[in-house]
């Protein structure tokens, strides 16, 4: 699949979440990878910031966090688009839950990691 067909699903899917999960989202941004950094296919997303919890004064001129959602490893395990689609939904669940400071012991539990 090509990238932008890919990024389309992403927002198609960030599109469908719940408008409370989405708004506490603040200096976030969404970014398309192809993979992680050390070239795995076993990672699917990442939290790239300092949750909710472990803030102290957090304002103006800080970059944003970001929440990465890495392509290559999504359609190496995915085979139909609608797992794609599942599977990118709860990708961006589970990162969105670490900005707001669940960790994967939590998500776990929760039945999102």
């Amino acid at each position: 699949m090509e990238r932008e067909r890919f990024e389309a699903i992403v927002v198609e899917e960030l599109d469908q979440l719940p408008d409370e999960m989405i708004d506490g989202l603040d200096n976030v941004v969404f970014v398309v990878e192809d993979r992680p950094e050390d070239g795995s296919l076993d990672l699917l997303g990442l939290y790239d910031g300092f949750a909710l919890t472990e803030r102290g004064r957090y304002g103006m001129g800080e970059l944003p966090d970001r929440i990465i959602v890495y392509r290559e490893p999504h359609l190496a395990q995915c085979e139909t688009e609608q797992r794609l689609r599942d599977e990118i939904h709860t990708t961006l669940v589970h990162e969105i839950a670490h900005f707001y400071g669940i960790d994967d012991d939590r998500l776990h539990e929760l039945g999102w990691a």
